[in-house]
């Protein structure tokens, strides 16, 4: 047997089913896990890399360590390496560790200077910036902007676990969610009832969310605080799914009453009022940016143009 790396679980002290058999015949096992993994029982702390470099040449040595690039696994460069593979979700945990650094003494001022308070302009401004991502159909920007969202949960889960009277961290965040999704689809966890379609659980889970909340109204509940375009689409779709006529819209031809009333028989029709004028806003910003560049490729001011000249470059 000649030197073996044997790579942890991230998610503890776990390790691979075929490491088994080289820790039997191990001259030596040496680790360098975290402290928080506790004690393995048989191995001894990993000595300098130099020293133990010496050693896997001369004997069959095993390390027990989370990575393969670390300073104790580099030393032994022959090594063969065993490591099974890491179930969906372990690298969140090194995303808590690191907000958690971030966030502890000797971590970064600014971070440990933050509330939920001072963060709430970077969770909408991430929140759009996802929606960009998504709308562009640009899938790296997708990928980064689903963590700048992530980065926002694992912050306000961290702030909230200092709270001195009503504390909560990210496994409780975690595990109400899990509790949510299991108890909004017992078609799928209890197997006591039958959807066939996905509109029948867009209904049961409206049901179930009310039932769950103890909710008075049907527009119980809907953030007021969304973009009003959404708000309306969204006050209406619940109000129809209550029975509540639809001849009863704000009737009016106050500007706020006809937005309402356009947004609402958009969403009535299944549409969805607020991507449509989002689409159309992005489209008219481009046709600026066009005409702009267009003028000044002529060799005029943008900004100095009347409406006749505007509109031959528009």
């Amino acid at each position: 047997m000649s030197a073996v790396v044997v790579l942890s679980s991230r998610l503890g002290p776990v390790l691979p089913a075929a490491a088994l058999p080289v820790l039997r015949e191990a001259a030596a096992v040496y680790t360098d896990l975290p402290a928080a993994f506790g004690a393995f029982p048989g191995a001894a702390p990993a000595p300098a890399a130099d020293k133990l470099a010496a050693q896997a040449e001369a004997e069959p040595v095993v390390l027990l360590t989370l990575s393969a690039d670390g300073p104790a696994a580099l030393a032994m460069a022959a090594a063969e390496v065993i490591t099974t593979a890491e179930p969906v979700g372990a690298e969140l945990l090194e995303a808590v560790e690191v907000m958690d650094r971030l966030r502890s003494p000797g971590g970064c001022p600014w971070d440990a200077e933050q509330t939920h308070v001072s963060l709430r302009q970077y969770l909408v401004e991430e929140t759009y910036e996802l929606l960009d991502a998504l709308e562009d159909s640009d899938r790296s920007a997708l990928c980064e902007e689903l963590g700048d969202v992530l980065l926002q949960v694992l912050f306000h889960a961290r702030i909230a676990a200092e709270d001195p009277r009503e504390p909560f961290d990210v496994d409780d965040v975690a595990r109400s969610l899990a509790a949510k999704l299991v108890g909004r689809h017992p078609h799928v966890f209890a197997g006591t009832e039958q959807l066939l379609t996905a509109a029948d659980q867009e209904v049961r889970w409206e049901e179930l969310k009310r039932s769950e909340k103890r909710r008075s109204s049907s527009v119980d509940g809907v953030a007021m605080g969304q973009p009003a375009l959404a708000l309306a689409a969204k006050l209406v779709s619940r109000a129809r799914r209550a029975g509540f006529p639809v001849d009863l819209l704000p009737d009016g031809d106050a500007a706020g009453e006809v937005l309402f009333a356009v947004a609402a028989l958009a969403k009535l029709a299944g549409e969805d009022p607020e991507a449509d004028l989002r689409a159309v806003a992005k489209r008219f910003a481009a046709a600026v940016r066009a005409a702009e560049a267009a003028a000044r490729a002529a060799g005029l001011d943008p900004a100095a143009l009347d409406a006749p000249t505007w509109r031959r470059f528009f």
